[in-house]
């Protein structure tokens, strides 16, 4: 959680807590009004609904002790938070839902089939009903109000649940009316509405608690409301640097979103601009869901060129070459291969050719698209002939190091002294002794004051290595 969504959050819980202590003293209102009428009437429909209500008090209250714990910040027990709280909370709900209804259907049969109860209707089971009504209504609108601001899994539930008490507090009230009518109009089959009302209401809230139920179980394994995923790719792909989406992985724990992207970006792309890119796909995600814990992995993507690159160096090793100075051009959609291959040193130039001209032809099989190869035969220069100098070579590099002391005015104890031929040039290496008080600095200008004059001296010199070390005579 970011240090900025902290009030947001302390916020939320505050009203989430606050509507859902008003749904338990709402429930706790309804419950006793409705079983003080139901017992002085004899309504089973109405003490259905006071048994209803009993058990909306129990789910406001588990749902009120959800919210507390479920907004609670994680800790290293629970990584993610405390969210699926929630979930469990309205799992249990439907379980009440589901007993109360098999509870009701049950005594609404007794009553149709097995033993008769008068029912007296009066103006206070209307007037309990009408009460009950609109209680319900007012608490379903608040509840859906902040489960929809905050996302609000638990109170979504107690919003779905409260809001089909208005449908079954509707069917109590046409059953009591048919059984005044019954009574005035000597019907006697109208008197049996009460309890077919009461299985009406039982279906009722069987079908919600069903939905509710699978809601819930969804929710739980890490089912995501349709469309979501899609919208978070949707959204992602907008980002004009991103060059392909390879993972979205969107999870929900209560009201919060946990979501999981991996992208690609152009590998050329900057370090810093890829953490820009990432920053910027965050911030769409959120636009989308508020709130959400946002993971972004940016994976570099090599271009075609790179990948052309990889498989020609693949195909080099396996004909036992070296390639290098590979150059892919790109004419009319076809490409054209340039490059240096090495090969070995003791092949006479008929094998180093047919050599090459099988690795090309291997490459044009692995890579249809490259239309021309061009292909500079060099050795590999493993066997590089290396001659010791004559004595004429040796005998110009030790006078010109004689004469270092009286050019550079510091005396250069020359030792170890190795002259070599290489393909022409002389390749130079000595040991040069100096004074232990010169500083570094000054040791390096003088070694590449003695380089210069060498190279003044002796033509055709190629590398020169001289080796700086205190001369042990100083110290002395």
């Amino acid at each position: 959680m970011k240090n900025n969504d902290i009030p947001y959050r302390q916020k939320a819980d505050k009203e989430k807590r606050l509507v859902a202590l008003s749904s338990v003293l709402a429930a706790v209102f309804l419950t006793s009004i409705k079983i003080v009428v139901g017992l002085l009437t004899g309504s089973l429909g109405i003490l259905s609904e006071a048994a209803h209500s009993g058990l909306d008090l129990v789910a406001a209250a588990v749902t009120f002790l959800a919210i507390r714990v479920s907004g609670r910040p994680p800790d290293t027990v629970h990584t993610y938070g405390h969210g699926k709280v929630e979930n469990i909370s309205a799992l249990f709900e439907t379980l009440l839902l589901l007993v109360t209804c098999i509870w009701i259907i049950y005594e609404a049969i007794q009553r149709l089939f097995f033993k008769k109860v008068e029912v007296e209707p009066s103006i206070w089971a209307f007037a309990i009903m009408a009460i009950s009504i609109a209680i319900d209504f007012t608490r379903s609108r608040a509840l859906a109000r902040v489960a929809k601001k905050y996302g609000s899994q638990a109170l979504e539930a107690d919003a779905l649940h409260f809001s089909t008490d208005i449908w079954s507090s509707s069917v109590v009230i046409a059953g009591l009316g048919l059984v005044v009518l019954s009574q005035r109009l000597n019907i006697p089959w109208l008197a049996n509405a009460d309890a077919i009302a009461a299985i009406g209401v039982a279906g009722i809230v069987i079908y919600v608690s069903m939905q509710l139920g699978s809601k819930t179980i969804s929710d739980l394994v890490d089912a995501i409301p349709p469309g979501i995923r899609e919208m978070v790719v949707d959204v992602v792909h907008r980002i004009p640097d991103v060059v392909d989406v390879e993972r979205v992985r969107v999870r929900r724990s209560g009201p919060d979103f946990f979501a999981d992207v991996t992208l690609t970006v152009d590998n050329e792309t900057a370090f810093e601009h890829a953490h820009h890119v990432a920053t910027q796909v965050e911030n769409e995600i959120l636009e989308v869901l508020p709130g959400a814990d946002v993971v972004v992995n940016v994976v570099p993507q090599p271009t075609n060129h790179e990948s052309m690159l990889s498989e020609i160096r693949l195909v080099a090793s396996r004909f036992n070459l070296r390639v290098h100075g590979i150059r892919i051009y790109d004419v009319l959609g076809s490409h054209t291969l340039e490059m240096h291959v090495e090969v070995n040193d003791d092949l006479n130039l008929v094998e180093a050719h047919n050599q090459v001209n099988e690795f090309e032809e291997a490459l044009r099989k692995m890579l249809p698209g490259i239309s021309q190869v061009m292909s500079h035969i060099e050795p590999i220069g493993d066997g590089t002939v290396t001659y010791q100098a004559i004595d004429e070579d040796e005998e110009i590099i030790q006078q010109v190091l004689k004469e270092l002391t009286s050019e550079t005015g510091t005396p250069c104890s020359a030792h170890n002294v190795t002259v070599h031929r290489v393909e022409g040039q002389l390749m130079v290496s000595f040991h040069c002794n100096l004074n232990p008080s010169m500083t570094i600095i000054d040791a390096h200008l003088l070694t590449e004051k003695i380089e210069q004059i060498l190279r003044s001296r002796v033509p055709n010199l190629g590398r020169v290595v001289i080796h700086v070390e205190p001369d042990a005579a100083f110290e002395k």
